[in-house]
């Protein structure tokens, strides 16, 4: 069975709006010329691909089974494209990427900015998230590469080994905080405290949680769970939180001196954070650029 990319396309827009309507307006085409590229491709199928509701199209399972694989389709078709253009020189190639906050922080920034000094015509396109964001990025092609220290990996993808690191998270609090004005702080000292974290489940609470339950203690005071690395350290640099963060994630703040590590010991936790890639499919040349100079910061790091 051979696809047509534009009707995959169009298949594609219906479901990203939501309807016929909609999806012409972003496709500048008329519905009803959507509607018979649609049934071009369900003739093609053999079967319908949605089911036509008052509040939109659903797709039915044939469309569901469908959709991985046009997606997949269409993004190598893009990729493809942006190679052949970039060779003749005739259009910028995209870098699709997602982090964790440790590395969307600093490592991120600086293997970015060394790729565009030597391919000034690439873009970059990035996603900033927890792991379990990350891995819906790979699995739906929203990006190609993700940088991370995963609780679970789906089947879909893969570590590659050659490009890890490992950073240190620590309990930090306000520089004015009252905890430190206290002598030989202990875990105990931090549990009836407030406490702002990401979500129950993402890879930072897990290494909070362990670091605890070591010292034989169950989990502090958390008030707030939220994946915002910026609400998380807005609460800790002004509201009197304390948190659990690498030091990459929070060093502007440091620098500025409103934030900093509590010295408690034992509360230091060390993780290996991982690129990660998709098992099916070609990484595209611009992916390949960034992971090339990932792998040469990992390789710094790991000299240090």
């Amino acid at each position: 069975m051979t696809f047509d990319l534009k009707q995959l396309n169009a298949f594609l827009t219906i479901i990203s709006t939501g309807s016929l309507g909609r999806a012409a307006e972003t496709l500048h085409i008329t519905q009803p010329a959507l509607s018979r590229t649609v049934r071009r491709l369900e003739q093609q199928v053999g079967a319908p691909l949605f089911e036509r509701h008052s509040k939109g199209m659903q797709l039915t399972a044939i469309g569901s089974t469908l959709l991985p694989h046009a997606t997949l389709l269409l993004r190598e078709a893009e990729n493809a494209t942006e190679e052949i253009d970039a060779m003749r020189g005739l259009a910028k190639g995209t870098i699709r990427i997602g982090a964790v906050g440790a590395i969307a922080s600093l490592i991120l920034p600086m293997a970015i900015g060394a790729v565009l000094k030597k391919w000034p015509q690439l873009t970059v396109f990035v996603i900033e998230g927890v792991w379990d964001r990350l891995t819906e990025g790979l699995v739906k092609h929203e990006i190609d590469l993700a940088l991370g220290a995963p609780a679970e990996t789906a089947d879909e993808i893969e570590a590659i080994a050659d490009c890890r690191w490992q950073d240190q998270s620590n309990v930090i609090a306000a520089t004015s905080h009252p905890l430190r004005r206290k002598r030989k702080l202990t875990l105990e000292d931090t549990m009836s405290e407030q406490w702002a974290i990401t979500p129950r489940g993402t890879a930072p609470y897990q290494q909070m949680q362990q670091v605890f339950r070591a010292r034989g203690l169950g989990l502090p005071n958390i008030v707030v769970e939220t994946r915002s690395i910026i609400v998380l350290k807005s609460l800790v640099a002004r509201s009197g939180f304390l948190g659990w963060m690498p030091e990459s994630v929070y060093d502007a703040e440091r620098r500025a001196r409103l934030v900093n590590i509590l010295d408690i010991p034992g509360a230091t936790s060390t993780r290996t954070l991982t690129a990660f890639k998709r098992r099916q499919g070609i990484l595209p040349v611009p992916a390949i650029k960034l992971l090339e100079e990932l792998r040469r910061l990992a390789a710094r790091s790991a000299r240090w």
